[in-house]
C-alpha cells in the first residue's frame, strides 16, 4: 500500500521573505518569490489581485513603506496541509495614515515551486488599526 503526503513546503525562501518585511527590505522580499507569483488578497476595500514578483513586493512597499516608525511586532511560518503559512503583525507610524500609530495584522497560505520561491500568495489583512 502507498501513501500519498502532500509536500513539505519550503521554508526557507519564506524566512527570506519575513526578513525583507521586517527590514523594509522589498527586494529583499520580492527575491523571495517566483518571477511569475500571483497575489490574492481580501483587504477591508475588497478582493484584489497582483501578478508577477516585481508588482507583489511594490504592494507591499506601498503598504509597509514610506514610514516614519516600523516595528514588525510579530511573525511565524508554518505549515498546513502542504501549503505554507505566514503571520505577522506590523506596528506603524506613518503620515499618510495620520497621527499616531497602527497596527495591521496579515495572514498568507502559500505555494511554492520547485525551487522553493514563493508562487502563489493567498492572503487576508486587517487593515490598518489605530493604537
Amino acid at each position: 500500500m502507498t501513501s500519498t503526503t502532500a509536500p513539505v513546503p519550503q521554508f526557507a525562501l519564506a524566512g527570506a521573505f519575513l526578513e525583507g518585511l521586517a527590514a523594509q527590505d522589498f527586494a529583499q522580499l520580492g527575491g523571495a518569490l517566483a518571477a511569475d507569483a500571483r497575489l490574492r488578497a481580501l483587504l477591508p476595500v475588497g478582493l484584489k489581485e497582483w501578478s508577477g514578483a516585481e508588482a507583489i513586493a511594490g504592494r507591499f512597499a506601498g503598504w509597509f513603506g514610506d514610514t516614519g516608525d516600523f516595528e514588525l511586532v510579530d511573525a511565524t511560518v508554518g505549515e498546513v496541509g502542504g501549503r505554507l503559512h505566514l503571520r505577522w503583525r506590523v506596528r506603524l507610524r506613518a503620515e499618510r495614515l495620520g497621527a499616531g500609530w497602527f497596527t495591521v495584522e496579515q495572514q498568507v497560505y502559500a505555494d511554492t515551486e520547485d525551487s522553493g520561491r514563493i508562487a502563489r500568495l493567498d492572503l487576508l489583512c486587517t487593515g490598518y488599526r489605530r493604537d
